[in-house]
């Protein structure tokens, strides 16, 4: 029976972070206590547990947490579009495929999610909701870029559509390296006419359009002129990005992302963040201090009784010590 639960007790400590190390312990000294009076002697063993449901249980949880720590180093832009698309707005829809679970939610981001038990299975963020691609009067793909870091590249999904009686991804495919082709069937699309442009625009953009359309035709423009100032109608209209404001977004993350891996290094922007960061690994420190001394009153207090005695510290009490 002891070494049954001394195997139990050395697998699991592999898996608990120091913290939860030190909760643990003091969890297993007042259970102990108080279910009997004879010494158990209890090994810490340094290496993991390669077999049995923990390491199942255990990949399982890593899996959920770095689903949970996704981040999307971008904001979505504003819902725009075809009207209809709005009923879309705040659903996300599922598909397996090799392995990979993908999931799309419209007007948000797109994810995938490595289907394995292994202990640190790939998530992360394909593309993140930014405009639509438009041609000849069409609300075409909707564009989801700033997604993870593929490189020197950034990760990117283009959404086309397909007409079908329900809402499903039907496929994604990666035509180029990291840039993913993701085809969404749903009813929406159905109608010849639900992805016109056109219709969506004010009257006022409507008006716009209608004279570059005359100057295009009596040849007062060249073409190039024309499609340049269609697509500021566009901007306008909040269907697509400027090439300024995509810049903009790409520098402003990658701004962000440069300041938390300096502070995640220890490298702080002002002295104010460096005290706010070391009162909290003080204060860290002193509650790991007090769960230790917790310990060993319990140990002490059992010696004292000539109750139980779990020697769980061992050589890792040092450790411990030299935090302070």
């Amino acid at each position: 029976m002891a070494s049954s639960y001394t195997t139990e007790i050395a697998a699991m400590h592999n898996k608990l972070s120091f913290r939860h190390y030190l909760l643990f312990i003091f969890v297993q000294v007042s259970f102990l206590v108080v279910t009997g009076s004879n010494k158990v002697s209890i090994k810490i063993v340094e290496e993991p547990s390669s077999y049995g449901m923990l390491n199942n249980y255990n990949a399982h949880n890593s899996y959920q947490e770095s689903e949970k720590r996704l981040k999307m180093r971008v904001k979505p832009s504003n819902f725009s579009g075809p009207v209809h698309f709005q009923r879309l707005v705040g659903h996300c829809f599922n598909k397996t495929e090799s392995n990979y679970r993908y999931e799309l939610c419209p007007f948000s981001n797109v994810t995938q999610h490595e289907q394995s038990l292994r202990w640190n299975p790939y998530s992360g963020i394909l593309g993140v909701w930014q405009e639509w691609e438009i041609v000849n009067n069409t609300f075409v793909a909707m564009v989801m870029g700033e997604g993870d870091n593929c490189g020197k590249i950034q990760r990117s999904v283009r959404v086309i559509f397909e007409c079908a009686s329900k809402h499903e991804i039907k496929n994604i495919t990666e035509p180029k390296t990291c840039n993913y082709q993701l085809v969404f069937l749903t009813p929406y699309v159905c109608h010849k006419h639900a992805m016109l442009v056109y219709p969506t625009l004010s009257e006022e953009l409507q008006t716009e359009w209608n004279v570059l359309e005359g100057q295009l035709q009596q040849n007062l423009i060249t073409d190039k002129g024309y499609n340049k100032r269609l697509h500021k109608i566009f901007e306008r209209a909040g269907y697509c990005l400027s090439l300024e404001q995509k810049e903009r977004i790409s520098h402003d993350a990658t701004q962000k992302e440069l300041k938390v891996h300096k502070e995640e290094a220890g490298e702080f922007a002002t002295l104010a963040k460096c005290s706010e960061e070391y009162k909290k690994l003080k204060d860290e420190v002193e509650g790991l201090r007090t769960l230790l001394a917790l310990n060993k009153d319990t140990v002490n207090n059992d010696n004292n009784r000539g109750g139980t005695h779990v020697d769980l510290l061992g050589d890792h009490e040092m450790e411990y010590d030299a935090l302070g």
